[in-house]
């Protein structure tokens, strides 16, 4: 298993589009559902800090996870900048091995 950890700072008028987006279901989860050794991903909300969130990505490898950026970079980088005006900031934790 391969995991992908971001933080993301998010102002208040946008937060419900932003976890519409970024949710099990939403637009990141669709693109990467494209394919088969995605995993899943988690949405997680700061219980303390109003704004403040994670997700972890799922795979099944870092192989699978290389091998689906090269084969969608545009669509991903299409949907990041789409994306950016959701958040504030946005931080890569890391990618790690479970």
């Amino acid at each position: 298993m391969f995991v992908v950890v971001w933080q993301f700072e998010i102002s208040e008028d946008k937060i419900a589009a932003f976890e519409a987006g970024y949710s099990p279901q939403g637009a990141w989860a669709q693109l990467f559902g494209a394919s088969p050794e995605y995993r899943g991903t988690e949405l997680l909300r700061d219980a303390y800090i109003p704004g403040n969130y994670l997700t972890i990505d799922r795979w099944a490898s870092e192989e699978a996870f290389r091998a689906f950026r090269k084969d969608h970079d545009r669509e991903y980088e299409t949907l990041d900048r789409a994306c950016d005006d959701l958040t504030s900031r946005e931080i890569r934790i890391g990618a790690y091995t479970v």
